[in-house]
């Protein structure tokens, strides 16, 4: 084990000793240190397997290790000399801190606006665990879009075969509410399961079936093609809606079960609060849930939803721009949080999202631009750079994720933001433009000038199928992707002196190869030497 990834990676960080907690995402190792100092952040950046190191604030460090982070974060944790480190991790209890401080620009920001910085560490982590199921789904929806326009298969949602497939990626979205409740409340220090208890309820058939009931009472809502109904609860008037999908409800259900469940462990006995804790809180906060949380959650999310809907209708040219440029500075701060819970929030009211049409240029923008660096690591003889380049390209163009690319090459070489916003530019001027010229028309009937998926799907090369007008966002994203690749391999992603320290680093490897192989070549040589020298004696004496 002494050469393997993990074990390197221990040394490079400070030792076991210096671990505190380790946890991990969907790409990266976080580490919480006794001391950051003593990280070699030079040996885990040049290390094989590792896509980049990122410094946090305090004594945080992430690295960034790709698609086969998990398997790594199992082999540390099994190593033996990490047999009483991050314990504590491990289990998820006595940890000091599970916040993913984004880069050094978020870092220097934590403490001006701490609770809008704890905010968004709120959002990620009620999102960051389910990423994966996220992704799965996605793809399952894109390969079904790509054989029925392939016409390989009919679409016929009425045959039992296309109703369970449905139900394979349905199921994710359907429930997603607990989903997000049970990692909400994990990350408030509550019982994980009794946030997704509580969720459960609003989606019982027989809570749904209160909508049919005799007494309640429904209203069309026009903007949204949605139906409100109020029902009458011992006298009581609920509003209803279809929480499958909700992602708002959930987040606020956790913060007021939070309130709930701390203030019921501080009053009741420790012996009975394995059972009167959830009890309590299962009525409190189901019952507020029910009566005005759930309304609330429902209310807001609708209106942000109608909001930017509103944008999208009457000023698409600025919205299918501005989109792309933001998220760039959006992601690496973790505030790419919410855009994705109203794009959740959109196909579960308007019946499809607009969104993702103009963040898929910006990643495939960002993917232009690993791309070119990929070009040109090949080209410079640059091995640790073409490493991380091709690790940070396949996660990106397979998987739609985009923080290999970022934490591992742009956010340390900040020239390839100058290239990679004109992508993001040109390729949202060409969304907006084509989008205008070519709307689309929903299920519903609606016409919407630009590009609309019913899906959440990461915005990779296999998810291309899963958008209306798919030819314009195919251009778009390709004008993007090859805007940022040719800037890129044209002006360099280096500066002069970076660019002068890889060369030099590549011509000392190659003379350093150099005896090696001329070694390799003479050994035939003098083999041979050796062979004649020792044939020519043993035929001496016979001659004589």
């Amino acid at each position: 084990m002494a050469d393997s990834l993990a074990s390197q990676i221990i040394t490079a960080i400070g030792g076991p000793e210096n671990v505190r907690s380790l946890t991990h995402c969907a790409t990266r190792l976080r580490f919480e240190l006794a001391d950051a100092s003593k990280v070699d952040q030079n040996a885990l950046e040049h290390m094989k397997g590792v896509l980049g190191a990122v410094p946090q604030s305090g004594d945080r460090f992430q690295v960034v290790i790709g698609g086969g982070v998990a398997t790594v974060y199992e082999n540390i944790m099994h190593l033996p000399e990490m047999a009483n480190a991050g314990a504590a991790s491990a289990s998820g209890e006595g940890q000091k801190s599970n916040a993913d401080v984004k880069a050094e620009a978020r870092s220097k920001a934590r403490g001006k606006v701490a609770w809008l910085d704890s905010f968004f560490e709120y959002l990620a982590d009620s999102f960051r665990p389910i990423l994966g199921v996220l992704l799965g789904a996605s793809i399952i929806i894109a390969l079904v879009n790509l054989l029925i326009s392939l016409n390989v298969i009919p679409n016929d949602e009425a045959s039992a075969g296309w109703v369970f497939v449905k139900a394979i990626w349905k199921g994710v979205f359907y429930f997603l509410p607990i989903m997000v409740a049970y990692n909400a409340a994990k990350k408030l220090k509550v019982d994980p399961w009794l946030g997704g208890a509580i969720m459960a309820i609003l989606m019982t058939p027989q809570f749904t079936s209160l909508m049919d009931a005799k007494t309640t009472t429904c209203v069309e809502n026009a903007a949204l093609g949605t139906k409100s109904c109020t029902a009458n609860i011992f006298g009581i008037p609920m509003a209803l809606s279809d929480y499958s999908g909700n992602v708002f409800v959930p987040l606020l259900m956790a913060a007021v079960l939070a309130l709930v469940y701390h203030g019921l462990k501080k009053i009741i006995p420790e012996s009975v609060q394995l059972v009167f804790v959830p009890f309590f809180c299962m009525i409190i906060v189901g019952a507020l849930t029910a009566f005005i949380i759930g309304p609330i959650g429902v209310w807001v999310g609708n209106g942000l939803g109608v909001g930017l809907a509103w944008m999208n209708t009457h000023a698409p040219f600025i919205f299918a721009i501005i989109i792309p440029l933001l998220y760039p500075f959006l992601v690496p701060l973790g505030l790419h949080w919410p855009l994705n819970a109203l794009m959740l929030m959109n196909i579960q009211t308007l019946g499809y999202d607009f969104i993702q049409g103009p963040m898929g240029v910006w990643n495939f923008a960002c993917f232009g631009a690993t791309a070119g660096v990929l070009f040109i690591a090949v080209r410079d003889k640059d091995k640790d750079m073409r490493q991380t380049a091709l690790g940070a390209l396949a996660a990106g163009l397979l998987g739609g994720v985009s923080e290999p690319s970022l934490y591992g090459i742009h956010l340390r070489y900040k020239l390839v933001y100058k290239r990679m916003l004109v992508g993001c530019g040109l390729g949202g001027v060409v969304i907006a433009v084509l989008g205008w010229l070519f709307p689309s028309v929903t299920a519903a009937g609606q016409t919407v000038h630009g590009v609309t998926t019913t899906a959440f799907a990461f915005t990779s090369l296999l998810t291309i199928p899963v958008f209306d007008q798919m030819w314009v966002y195919a251009v778009s994203i390709a004008v993007s992707f090859l805007t940022s690749f040719f800037l890129i391999i044209t002006f360099d992603y280096r500066t002069p002196e970076q660019k002068a320290e890889v060369l030099a680093r590549a011509a000392a490897d190659q003379k350093a190869a150099a005896p090696t192989v001329e070694a390799k070549e003479a050994a035939p040589a003098a083999t041979t030497a050796t062979a004649t020298a020792t044939a020519t004696k043993t035929e001496a004496p016979a001659a004589a």
